[in-house]
């Protein structure tokens, strides 16, 4: 059995989490820089058996895509060109930085460290990888 990697798709930064490989666990993994996430990407696959990769879904309250969809549907482009036998899954991720956000501030997390974007991202990940899991 692989990992399930989740994608939290942003124009600046994008977050990474995955699960253990019984598919059980989702942690935060990183976040990079999204220029960088292609090749990210191929050297993580390279090192770990990965069969899914779960992308955030931005919809609106009313259910169609958000503005940042558009972003998310030229990266699933060049995800697939590089990745042809790789399967991907799309997965609402409505609320899930101010989820992140939130769970920053239950977890004690200091108002500075909470002003850290890229965690935030990295959390949203989980969230979005989490709620694959859990459905």
């Amino acid at each position: 059995m692989g990992r399930i990697l989740a994608i939290d798709y942003g124009t600046k930064r994008t977050g990474i989490a995955v699960t253990d490989e019984l598919q059980i666990i989702a942690s935060g993994l990183t976040t990079v820089s999204t220029p960088e996430l292609i090749s990210f990407l191929e050297d993580y696959f390279s090192k770990e058996k990965v069969e899914l990769v779960i992308v955030g879904e931005p919809l609106q309250k009313d259910d169609t895509p958000s503005q940042s969809e558009v972003f998310i549907q030229e990266f699933l482009k060049k995800f697939a060109e590089k990745f042809p036998a790789m399967p991907v899954k799309r997965v609402d991720e409505r609320f899930t930085s101010k989820m992140a956000v939130q769970s920053m501030i239950e977890g004690g997390l200091k108002k500075k460290k909470r002003r850290n974007k890229a965690l935030v991202d990295e959390i949203s990940a989980t969230l979005i990888l989490q709620s694959y899991l859990y459905n």
